[in-house]
């Protein structure tokens, strides 16, 4: 999606949806700082706009904690990584501390948002093509192993900006992520 289209919302929604299904879900994020998104999802989870949870009593807030601890089987982690830094090797990382510590396995992975991961494979590259497509093929690569699905979401380039319907070629700083998912 163009910026400030709801990418981080689309993924939120994934994950209250996954959470309502008894899914446990981990949540990375190199966009936004783990607090900001732990809002979005309490606000997303209780029906009720950003705005208005500091204005519900404290009352009002305990009931619709309550009213979602009772239909919300699954656990959440959400984790932040600086945008740019995060790739693959530190995602395997955490998912066995997290497996160590807490006895948290993921059974699905949201990613916010793939094209500020970094590669594990390459450092740096003036050919943006192959940079993102090795992101996107470790990514990939980290689900097939999980066997799991992780879902991300990319910016589209200028072209599509405002555009209703989207094509494979829509797709910013690389063609190469459309040729590597496996479902867009």
């Amino acid at each position: 999606g163009s910026t400030n289209s709801g990418k981080t919302l689309f993924l939120s929604n994934f994950e209250a949806s996954y959470l309502q299904q008894g899914f446990n879900v981990l949540y990375i994020t190199l966009e936004i700082s783990e607090e900001d998104f732990a809002k979005r999802m309490e606000s997303n989870l209780m029906n009720v706009a950003m705005g208005d949870l500091y204005s519900l009593s404290r009352d009002e807030y305990l009931k619709k904690i309550e009213k979602i601890r009772n239909k919300t089987i699954g656990n959440l982690i959400i984790k932040q990584y600086p945008t740019g830094a995060g790739n693959t090797i530190l995602f395997r990382s955490l998912l066995n501390e997290l497996q160590l510590k807490k006895n948290f396995v993921p059974d699905v992975i949201l990613i916010d948002y793939l094209t500020i991961c970094s590669s594990s494979r390459i450092r740096t590259s003036e050919n943006s093509y192959s940079f993102y497509k090795s992101v996107a093929e470790e990514v990939r690569g980290l689900a097939v192993d999980l066997k799991i699905p992780i879902w991300s979401v990319i910016q589209t380039n200028r072209g599509a900006q405002g555009a209703s319907d989207m094509e494979l070629s829509d797709v910013a700083e690389s063609h190469a992520i459309s040729m590597t998912a496996d479902f867009m």
